[in-house]
């Protein structure tokens, strides 16, 4: 390679990484007042987390946050086994694009339409607001894509195994079990986890159904528009930000570790 060439690869690729850097800092940059006002009026007498121990003093806040947990965890537990059965009846049935298009749906309809419709669905149906309402709505969110994670992974399944199985005497749920499960498991727990992210951080959709209830996040929006946020506040947001980035690099890690098996 000549020399001149030479320098302009290295100067195209220079600017790649420039380019890269920047959407970085635009993408990154808004988490980091949270964390800053997360520290005011702190000092070495106080203590330097002492808006992060002030969490604890607040018994609403700490419900918001019990609330949120409980919601997760459900909302992790149920959404994976729902779009198991949607991916599966996408697979055995004739019009998949139709199934498709119906489980999609909610990812087109505006967040505040779609709280709304439920809730006035649970309004007929004379079901008050409660938790049980809040993990509903958010299913009907993480749905869609817990559906498409595991599409993907059930994509790379060979259904010659399958038939393999039934061959040898195996039922469809026994070759479901011992055959294909084992194969879409890490698919499982990547919906889990994504499903997990996506309630811990969904506001528009969960208000409207809410009542007297509050997850971390409306509690949040509630604050601020009414009064403003607090530096403990700000210290809460830190430490969502941080167990959702967490959640992020176990998925990326889970992943990379199903592909080294594979």
């Amino acid at each position: 390679m000549q020399p001149s060439n030479a320098i302009q690869s290295r100067g195209v690729y220079a600017l790649l990484w420039l380019f890269v850097g920047a959407v970085l800092i635009f993408l990154y940059a808004p988490l980091l007042p949270p964390l800053i006002h997360s520290f005011r009026g702190t000092d070495a007498t106080s203590g330097f987390f002492a808006n992060y121990s002030a969490i604890l003093d607040d018994p609403q806040l700490m419900q918001g946050i019990i609330n949120t947990a409980i919601i997760g965890l459900a909302v992790a537990a149920l959404t994976p086994l729902l779009a198991l059965a949607v991916a599966q009846a996408i697979r055995e049935w004739r019009r998949p694009r139709l199934v498709l298009s119906l489980v999609l749906l909610p990812l087109f309809v505006p967040g505040v339409s779609m709280g709304v419709a439920t809730a006035i669905f649970f309004k007929t149906l004379d079901i008050n607001p409660s938790l049980l309402t809040m993990v509903v709505v958010q299913v009907l969110w993480a749905l869609p894509f817990a559906t498409l994670i595991l599409m993907t992974v059930m994509s790379s399944f060979e259904s010659t195994y399958l038939e393999a199985a039934y061959l040898l005497g195996s039922n469809r749920f026994q070759a479901f079990w011992n055959v294909e499960l084992p194969h879409i498991r890490p698919g499982l727990g990547g919906a889990a986890a994504f499903a997990l992210i996506l309630s811990f951080n969904e506001t528009i959709r969960t208000s409207i159904v809410q009542g007297r209830h509050n997850t971390v996040q409306t509690y949040l929006w509630a604050q601020y528009k009414q009064v403003g946020l607090s530096p403990t506040l700000y210290a809460l947001m830190t430490l969502l930000i941080l167990v959702t980035l967490l959640v992020m690099l176990l998925i990326v890690l889970q992943t990379r570790n199903s592909q080294k098996v594979a």
